[in-house]
């Protein structure tokens, strides 16, 4: 297993990581994932770490800590410091507290109270005294910048937490903590946990190149686009029975399905001529890509997570990444359409049009 360096930090991550949504299935969203208990949670943990996979995500707001329980139970047979643990805040946490009624308002958000009162749950829940890397799981608009930068940093420096970073934020949202964290000197945002897939590629556009720029490494979620690219969604064929579509895909990114099947012939084509599957093929896409430190894969079975686990054992030719790139293609959002018009007077955004285009 390869490992990369987690954007501009110090911290080297194997190039893919084992989330867990599917520990736990406490509610009919994470059901559509998986119901995975703690017995086969370790037999899935075991198997990664014999590849060489030793990072593991996980979230506070999974099956509402569910997840972590689970997790941390299952890698408890591990020395520590062979495992690294990637966990997140910001979503509302049901911790079963009512104000006047209605569910506790200071449950939710990136604010120095419900931080600081999650990293301890987390932690407890982990069953350890550190963690790894540190996610806010969403930019809260609500609460200034520097509180939760200040927060993080403290944790940082108090012990409790190594690494941080962001997940889904937009390119100002991210930029400008990270001027925050560098004009006082605090802890940065080594990484960037994004939705990104052959049929979701609108990570290219902004956030790549601003990770280009800032060193921020990217951690890549549901790389097989919600569960689409499995091999199994066909062109005149109902859905699976076993699929989180039933339940969840309104949940997730929105895809046409004239788009989706252009992409999946493109994989179909690519996956005959190196004798891999769809997902492996679309996984491997993915690690060829600008920026990327990890991609996160997940697993309902010790099946599906061997056949996932080789996604990293190939390399695609830059013939094979040409005709996935053409298939999934898509009109650049505005102002980048607009810019590339424009050459002479935006360079710039050219150059990182075609160094994203290369890969």
């Amino acid at each position: 297993m390869n490992y990369r360096q987690l954007g501009h930090s110090g911290l080297k991550v194997p190039v893919l990581c084992f989330g867990t949504g599917t520990f736990g299935g406490a509610n009919k969203f994470f059901k559509a994932w998986g119901e995975t208990d703690v017995n086969e949670a370790r037999q899935l943990i075991d198997l990664c770490m014999e590849a060489g996979v030793n990072f593991f995500d996980t979230a506070d707001g999974y099956s509402n800590g569910l997840s972590e329980e689970i997790l941390g139970q299952a890698i408890r047979h591990l020395p520590r410091t062979s495992v690294l643990i990637s966990t997140k805040t910001t979503f509302r946490f049901n911790d079963g507290i009512k104000i006047g009624g209605v569910a506790n308002p200071n449950a939710v958000g990136s604010s120095r109270y419900h931080i600081t009162q999650q990293v301890e749950g987390s932690l407890k829940r982990l069953g350890t005294d550190y963690i790894d890397v540190y996610h806010m799981h969403a930019f809260d608009t609500t609460t200034p910048i520097d509180e939760t930068l200040s927060t993080l940093d403290n944790l940082v420096r108090a012990g409790k937490v190594r690494y941080i970073a962001a997940s889904n934020f937009s390119g100002w949202h991210l930029q400008k903590s990270i001027d925050i964290s560098r004009q006082y000197g605090w802890a940065r945002y080594a990484a960037h946990q994004v939705y990104y897939s052959l049929i979701g590629r609108d990570y290219e556009w902004e956030l790549m190149p601003q990770a280009i720029e800032e060193k921020i490494g990217a951690l890549i979620w549901s790389p097989l686009g919600w569960g689409r690219l499995t091999g199994k969604l066909r062109r005149g064929q109902p859905l699976p029975k076993v699929s989180r579509l039933h339940d969840a895909s309104e949940g997730g990114p929105q895809v046409s399905d004239e788009y989706l099947y252009k992409v999946v012939d493109a994989l179909d084509q690519v996956a005959a001529e190196t004798g891999k599957t769809v997902p492996q093929v679309a996984l491997n896409w993915l690690l060829q890509r600008p920026t990327v430190s990890s991609v996160i894969i997940g697993a309902r079975n010790a099946e599906q997570l061997k056949a996932n686990l080789e996604a990293a054992s190939f390399n695609l030719t830059a013939a094979q990444v040409e005709v996935l790139d053409r298939a999934s293609q898509t009109q650049p959002a505005y102002p980048y359409w607009h810019q590339l018009q424009f050459a002479e007077v935006n360079p710039g955004a050219v150059k990182r049009y075609n160094d994203v285009k290369r890969g």
